[in-house]
């Protein structure tokens, strides 16, 4: 007879809901104990199982509720309050691969099953970097049982949302955290958003509370691997160099004749007290977005930048734009799609560069529709950055908010990965690892999202191509801080 080597945990809201994931795990012969997670203290457990009563599935309190009643080597958590189904010899193969890596904590590809029709649902490789709060672990977490309670030994902040968040940083302190990309089970999902619809989620205000415990959890971790920036930034006197114009807005363009003329009115009819310009670089446009740019021709504002390369993504398209000539003391952002709000968009940025002393700012924007009517979440002001903190909790998030503006000089000494999706992002940590990033909260930028922006309707493998990158975005900036830190100690 096998060894019963695995506890188990999984939320309870009714016998209905969770009688099915029970007797799956009972019919596994490594399952030691089940234990039921309700915030019902008059819940009756199910047979052969044990109830824990618990405030939320995310707290502090719940992750030493479970490494308490832990005893098994092994521990199972499942987050979900949907059926779990395990594959054949799932549990085994969570066990094996524990034992041979040495993991503190494994997760796994699934199966995501709705109205019966089964799909694919890999996950991506931890890192360093995968300081993301949301990061996808799947529903399924396994824990070395004797890492999780070393783990929940040394907690030291009590959290309502970000105990689970808080534990897995601790864990990646003392053992790997390991992806098994196999398909070891499968569940049924309950948030069936097109991945557009999700993305904004770190940022709804209605989530501002939990927001801050993940940020400071965070910050914890941060001071625990050497990676903490204290708030010293370096200061910016404005004066290298010599330009034409005071600002240039940079947009690169390919095949957006539907929403380019919008983006460029919305620049010409700027007032300011400065003189300013536009480089379009338009990436070899096929669709008429060419043509479109050249009837604004006769406005000498207007600098058009055709590419000589074929290779450049958005990110190169900047280079170009900022390394030319033409381009001004402070480079700022309109991406092809969008509009700024008003007339006073591009004075309100410049002139945060001077009041903060920053060598980038990062204004406010209102998600829109594209005939500009306001969706949810609405008004998205990323005032989870701080002037103190921000730099830090950038680590945590996955944007800095739009648009972005930026002192040439050190733009120029920066460069902008040539990709066509994080590029925005590195530069924000890149920046902010030396210098302070100015902030305007005022609305400034309508984004408006349709059915062709990169982000509105991606499928899974885009989506973690997307996410594996900006991982390893923040990998590199983690190590890049961590030797900042130890140069400034000798």
């Amino acid at each position: 007879m096998a060894n019963k080597t695995i506890d188990c945990f999984i939320p309870y809201a009714s016998p209905e809901q969770a009688s099915a994931t029970v007797e799956a795990l009972k019919a596994d012969a490594l399952v030691n104990n089940i234990y039921l997670l309700s915030p019902d203290k008059d819940a009756k457990a199910l047979d052969g199982c044990k109830l824990i009563v618990i405030d939320s599935l995310t707290s502090t309190a719940t992750v030493r509720a479970i490494a308490a009643h832990a005893e098994a080597p092994y521990t199972l958590l499942y987050t979900k309050h949907t059926t779990l189904v395990p594959g054949y010899l799932a549990l085994a193969r969570f066990e094996r691969i524990a034992a041979d890596s040495g993991a503190g904590m494994l997760y796994a590809d699934s199966y995501t099953v709705i109205d019966g029709k089964r799909s694919a649902a890999p996950v991506i490789d931890y890192q360093e970097g995968s300081l993301r709060d949301d990061f996808n672990f799947g529903s399924v977490l396994f824990f070395n049982t004797s890492c999780l309670k070393l783990a929940a030994a040394g907690i030291d902040t009590a959290y309502q949302a970000a105990g689970l968040y808080d534990l897995r940083l601790r864990l990646s302190r003392i053992a790997p955290i390991v992806h098994i990309n196999e398909y070891l089970y499968s569940d049924v999902t309950v948030d069936n958003r097109k991945s557009g619809e999700k993305i904004f989620d770190y940022v709804d205000p209605r989530n501002r509370a939990s927001q801050i415990e993940m940020e400071q959890a965070c910050t914890a971790h941060l001071k625990e691997i050497g990676v903490y920036l204290e708030p010293k930034f370096e200061t910016i006197s404005f004066d290298k160099g010599e330009f034409p114009v005071e600002a240039s807005v940079i947009i690169p363009v390919r095949n957006r004749v539907r929403t380019i003329r919008d983006a460029i009115r919305s620049v010409l009819s700027q007032k300011t007290d400065f003189p300013f310009n536009l480089i379009i670089i338009d990436n070899h446009s096929t669709d008429g977005t060419s043509e479109a740019i050249d009837e604004f021709a006769g406005d000498p504002r207007v600098v058009h930048i055709i590419p000589e390369r074929d290779d450049l993504g958005i990110g190169g398209c900047w280079n170009l734009g900022v390394n030319n000539p033409a381009c001004g003391k402070f480079a700022v952002q309109l991406d092809s799609d969008d509009v700024y709000a008003d007339e006073n968009t591009l004075a309100k940025m410049v002139k945060a560069f001077y009041d903060q002393n920053c060598a980038m700012v990062v204004g406010t924007y209102k998600l829109t529709d594209i005939d500009l009517n306001t969706i949810p979440p609405g008004v998205i002001d990323h005032k989870e950055w701080t002037p103190d903190n921000g730099r830090n909790n950038a680590l945590r998030i996955n944007g800095l908010g739009a648009p972005r503006a930026f002192y040439t000089p050190v733009l120029r000494e920066i460069n902008v990965p040539n990709t066509s999706y994080g590029e925005d992002y590195a530069l924000g940590l890149a920046f902010s690892r030396r210098y302070q990033i100015g902030r305007v909260y005022d609305v400034v930028y309508y984004c408006r999202r349709w059915e062709d922006n990169s982000d509105a309707a991606l499928d899974i493998n885009k989506m973690n191509a997307n996410n594996l990158y900006k991982d390893r975005i923040r990998t590199w900036e983690v190590q890049a801080r961590r030797a900042l830190n130890a140069a400034s100690c000798k």
